[in-house]
C-alpha cells in the first residue's frame, strides 16, 4: 500500500507541475509562437557577458576576468560557472527546459512545496502558489530581465519549508530539503534576496525560541536548530568557491569602504546613504500591496485618450496628441521612477488580514511581524533615522540598495499566513465562531478601505509629486490630478469587488451551498483573474519580438565595423553619447571603457567621477567648438592612460582616433610618491602619464632608491592576449618602470618575468605597474585566484556530502518500508 500511495503522489505531483507549466505558457504565450521576451537588464548582461562567454565557448574553460568592462574586472558577479557545486546542474534544468517560464514555474513549484510542507490541503496549495507566483513584483522583473533576482524569490519558500519541516521534528529530510533549497538560493547570486530570506528566517527563530522558553521545549528547539547549522556548513561549503570570489571582491567594490575622505560624507562601510535609498517606497505607496493603482502604476502608465489630460491638450491645440499623451506619467509616488507597483492582490490581503484572528502561535506572530518590518524597512529615506541607524549598525545590511525591495519579504509573508489561514478553516480546525469573526474583520478593513477610496478618492493625496512641475504646463496639472484620481478610483472599486467575490465564496461554503472543492476552484480563479489582468499591465505580448531581434540586442553600427578593422590585440574605446558608465553596449564588441555593473570596483567608480567624467565634459565642450582635436585629447590624462584608442561620439559615423592613447604598456622617467589615496587621486591631475606615475607610499618599497630613465631605444610590446592571460616582450638598455594600461586587482593577478614570479604594484590609482631589469625579457600576467580554483574543491567536496545524506536517507527509509510490509 505505501508504495501505491508514494506512486500516487508522485503521478498527482506530476500532474501539478504540468498545470503550473501551462500557466506560465498561457502567461507568455508569445513563446509557443517563436518570440522572445526583451529584457533591459538581460540585453545588458550579453553585453557585458560576452567576452566570458566567447572564452568559455572557444575553451571550455572559464576566464574568471573580462576586459570588455571598465577598463577590466573579475567575471564573478557577470557570468562565471561554478562546477564544484553539483546542484548547479539542478538549478540550470527548468531554465534549460522552459527558457523565461521558469521563473515563473519556478515561483509556483517553490510556494507549493512550501505549503505542501504545511500538510495544507493540495488544491489550497496549488491555489496559494498562483497567487505567490503572479505576485506583480514577481512578474515585473522578469520582464526587466532580473534573471538572479527572480531565481532567488523561487527557490526561497523551498527554504523555508526545510526550515519549518525541521522544527516540526522531521529533522533529516526537513535539514536536506533546507540544505538543498539553502544551496539553490546561494547559487542563484542574488545576495540581496538571500539576505531577505535570512531577515525572515531571523524573525522566526526569535519567535520560535520565545515560544520554546514559555513551554519548555528549549532542547528540542537546539536540537532542530543543529541539524540547520550543519545543512547551513554544507551549503555554504557548496557554495563557497562562488561565496568567497563574492566576498573577496567585494570590498573592492562600491559596496566596500573608499579610502577617500573629501567624499566621505554621509557614507557607510558599504554603499553611499543617499544612493542606498533611492528607490524607498512611500509610506502611503504601501497601499498599492492592496490597490495597484494607488500611486498611477509605473512610470510609463499614460493616461490614454479618454482622459481628461487628452482633453484639455486638444483644446490648447497641442500638436502631436497621441505621442504627447505617452509622455504623461501617471506615477505620483516618491521613487525616480518605476516598472510597476507591488500588489500582492486585495484577495490574499484579505486572507492575510483573516489570519491574524484565525491562526495561532507561533506562525501567526511569525509572519505578523514578517510582514510589518518588511514594510516598515521599504520606506527607507522616508524613515531616515531607522534606515540610518540600520545602515551604520545592522550588520551587511549597508551593501544593499533599494529598500522597496524588502517588500519582497511580505510577498512571502502574507499569502503564507492566509493560506494557513483558510486550511485551518476548511479543515475544521478553528472554530466556527472565531475564523467568523476574524471573517468579519477582514472584509470590513480590507473591503472597507477600498470602498472608501473608490467613492472618495481624493483623501488619498495631492496626486502630485516634485516631478510634475518640471514635466507638465500649469494649465496641464488639475486634469493630470484628475486622471490620477480616476485611476485610483477604478482600482479601488476593483479590490472592492474582488474581495467581495471571494468574501461572498467563503460564506456560501460556510452556510453549505457550495462543496470545499468548488470554493476553492472559485477562489483560485478569482486569484488568478485578480493578479493576471493587473500583470498584463506591465509584462503583456508588446513585450516580445522575434527571435532573431531578441538574439543580438546590439546590432552592429557603422562606427562598430570600423573600429574592429583594426586587428591589433587590444586596445579601449570610450561612448560619448549618453552615459558610458551605464550602458554595456560598447563592451559587445569592445574593450570597454565604460560598461554597466551594480558592483563596480570603488578605485575604478572613483576615477569615473574624479577623472572620466570632467574630461569627457571637457571633450564633449571642446570638439564642437572648432579646436583642433588633438590639442583636446592630449592633456586627458585619464582616457589616455587607459590606451582609450577611439572615442565613439555617433554610431553612424567613423570614430574619433586617439593619437594619445598610451598604449597596452609603456616605461616612464619618474615617479611622485604621495601618502594617501586623497593625494593620489588628485595628483593625476598634474602629471604626464607618458612619463611620469604617482605611486601611493604603500607601494614605495618597490622603487625605494631606485631612478629611472626611460631607454628611448627600448619599447614594451604585448605579443599574447586572453582576458586572464597577458604576454609582453620587453627590451631596454637598463633597468626600467613599466606601466601597464590594465586595472590592479591584487587578489588573484600575479606577474612573472621570463617565468619567474616577481611583484607588481599599483600606479595611477588603478594601473599595475612592475620594475623591469635590463635586457630583453618575457613579460606576463596571469588571473588565477585561489579563492576560485581551491574553492571549487571545497564546492565539490561538500556537494558529495549532500548526496551522500540524500543517499543514506533514501536507503534508511526504503529498508523501514520494507521491514514494515514484512
Amino acid at each position: 500500500m505505501a508504495n501505491k500511495s508514494g506512486l500516487r503522489n508522485i503521478i498527482i505531483n506530476a500532474g501539478v507541475i504540468v498545470f503550473f507549466v501551462v500557466v506560465a505558457y498561457a502567461y507568455l504565450f508569445p513563446l509557443l509562437e517563436g518570440k522572445q521576451l526583451r529584457m533591459d537588464d538581460l540585453d545588458h548582461h550579453r553585453g557585458m557577458s560576452k567576452e566570458l562567454v566567447d572564452y568559455r565557448n572557444k575553451t571550455g574553460e572559464e576566464a574568471v576576468w573580462t576586459n570588455s568592462m571598465f577598463g577590466g574586472m573579475p567575471g564573478y558577479m557577470i557570468s562565471v560557472l561554478y562546477p564544484g557545486n553539483l546542484a548547479d546542474p539542478l538549478a540550470g534544468l527548468l531554465r534549460n527546459l522552459f527558457s523565461i517560464a521558469s521563473f515563473i514555474i519556478l515561483y509556483f513549484i517553490g510556494f507549493y512545496i512550501l505549503l505542501s510542507s504545511l500538510k495544507i490541503n493540495r488544491w489550497l496549495s496549488i491555489t496559494g502558489a498562483i497567487a505567490f507566483g503572479l505576485s506583480s513584483y514577481f512578474i515585473i522583473i522578469i520582464g526587466a530581465g532580473h534573471a538572479s533576482k527572480a531565481n532567488a524569490i523561487g527557490f526561497l519558500p523551498i527554504v523555508i519549508a526545510g526550515v519549518l519541516m525541521t522544527f516540526r521534528g522531521k529533522h533529516i529530510p526537513g535539514a536536506i530539503l533546507f540544505t538543498l533549497g539553502l544551496s539553490l538560493e546561494l547559487l542563484a547570486g542574488h545576495p540581496q534576496i538571500t539576505y531577505y530570506g535570512l531577515i525572515i528566517l531571523a524573525i522566526y527563530g526569535v519567535v520560535e525560541l520565545i515560544f520554546a522558553i514559555k513551554e519548555k521545549t528549549i532542547i528540542p528547539f537546539t536540537k532542530s536548530v543543529l541539524f540547520l547549522l550543519a545543512g547551513v556548513v554544507v551549503a555554504l561549503g557548496m557554495n563557497f568557491s562562488r561565496l568567497y570570489t563574492a566576498y573577496e571582491y567585494s570590498k573592492e567594490t562600491i559596496r566596500g569602504p573608499s579610502e577617500l575622505t573629501s567624499d566621505n560624507v554621509n557614507r557607510t562601510t558599504g554603499l553611499d546613504k543617499d544612493y542606498v535609498v533611492q528607490w524607498s517606497y512611500g509610506i502611503d505607496e504601501t497601499m498599492t500591496l492592496l490597490i495597484p493603482n494607488f500611486k498611477g502604476g509605473s512610470t510609463l502608465t499614460n493616461p490614454g485618450e479618454n482622459s481628461e489630460s487628452y482633453k484639455t491638450m486638444r483644446e490648447k491645440g497641442v500638436q502631436n496628441l497621441k505621442q504627447n499623451i505617452r509622455g504623461i506619467s501617471m506615477y505620483h509616488g516618491e521613487q525616480p521612477f518605476t516598472s510597476g507597483p507591488v500588489y500582492i492582490g486585495a484577495i490574499v490581503v484579505f486572507l492575510f488580514i483573516m489570519g491574524l484572528f484565525v491562526v495561532k502561535g507561533v506562525y501567526k506572530w511569525w509572519l505578523l511581524l514578517a510582514a510589518v518590518v518588511s514594510i516598515v524597512l521599504s520606506w527607507g529615506g522616508n524613515v531616515m533615522g531607522l534606515t540610518s541607524f540600520l545602515l551604520d549598525h545592522l550588520p551587511l545590511y549597508n551593501k544593499f540598495r533599494a529598500p522597496s525591495m524588502t517588500l519582497v519579504i511580505a510577498q512571502i509573508a502574507m499569502p503564507l499566513l492566509g493560506f494557513i489561514a483558510l486550511n485551518e478553516i476548511l479543515s475544521g480546525k478553528t472554530e466556527k465562531k472565531v475564523w467568523l469573526n476574524g471573517f468579519k474583520w477582514a472584509a470590513i478593513i480590507t473591503g472597507g478601505i477600498s470602498l472608501i477610496f473608490a467613492v472618495l478618492p481624493g483623501i488619498a493625496g495631492n496626486f502630485s509629486n516634485a516631478a510634475d512641475t518640471m514635466r507638465f504646463p500649469d494649465w496641464l496639472i488639475d486634469s493630470v490630478i484628475e486622471d490620477r484620481k480616476s485611476l485610483l478610483r477604478a482600482d479601488a472599486f476593483r479590490s472592492f469587488l474582488f474581495i467581495a467575490l471571494a468574501a461572498g465564496a467563503l460564506y456560501l461554503w460556510n452556510l453549505k451551498k457550495i462543496q470545499t472543492n468548488l470554493f476553492i476552484g472559485a477562489l483560485g480563479v478569482l486569484i488568478l483573474v485578480d493578479l493576471w489582468a493587473v500583470n498584463k499591465r506591465y509584462l503583456n505580448n508588446d513585450n516580445f519580438v522575434s527571435k532573431r531581434e531578441a538574439a543580438n540586442p546590439f546590432p552592429e553600427m557603422p562606427v562598430d565595423k570600423a573600429i574592429l578593422q583594426d586587428k591589433d590585440l587590444y586596445y579601449r574605446v570610450l561612448p560619448l553619447q549618453g552615459d558610458p558608465f551605464q550602458d554595456a553596449r560598447a563592451s559587445y564588441y569592445h574593450k570597454n571603457v565604460g560598461g554597466y555593473h551594480a558592483a563596480k570596483l570603488r578605485r575604478y567608480q572613483e576615477m569615473i567621477e574624479h577623472h572620466f567624467v570632467p574630461e569627457m565634459q571637457e571633450l564633449i565642450k571642446g570638439l564642437p567648438s572648432g579646436t583642433p582635436p588633438d590639442s583636446i585629447l592630449a592633456p586627458l590624462t585619464a582616457i589616455n592612460m587607459m590606451n582609450t584608442r577611439y572615442l565613439i561620439y555617433d554610431l553612424n559615423s567613423a570614430p574619433l582616433p586617439n593619437p594619445h592613447a598610451m598604449g597596452n604598456a609603456w616605461f616612464v622617467n619618474d615617479y611622485k610618491t604621495v601618502a594617501n589615496a586623497d593625494e593620489e587621486i588628485s595628483a593625476l591631475k598634474g602629471i604626464n602619464p607618458a612619463d611620469e606615475v604617482v605611486i601611493d607610499k604603500r607601494f614605495g618599497q618597490f622603487v625605494e632608491g631606485k631612478r629611472f630613465q626611460k631607454d628611448i631605444s627600448g619599447n614594451i610590446v604585448l605579443t599574447e592576449y586572453q582576458p586572464n592571460y597577458l604576454k609582453y616582450r620587453a627590451k631596454a638598455g637598463f633597468e626600467q618602470l613599466a606601466v601597464f594600461s590594465e586595472i590592479y586587482y591584487a587578489n588573484g593577478w600575479k606577474a612573472y618575468i621570463d617565468g619567474n614570479e616577481v611583484p607588481h604594484f599599483r600606479v595611477n590609482y588603478i594601473l599595475r605597474a612592475l620594475v623591469v631589469p635590463a635586457g630583453e625579457h618575457t613579460i606576463e600576467f596571469k588571473f588565477h585566484p585561489a579563492s576560485y580554483y581551491t574553492g571549487n574543491k571545497v564546492s565539490f567536496a561538500s556537494s558529495l556530502l549532500l548526496l551522500l545524506a540524500i543517499a543514506g536517507y533514501v536507503f534508511s527509509e526504503y529498508r523501514k518500508r520494507k521491514t514494515q510490509k514484512n
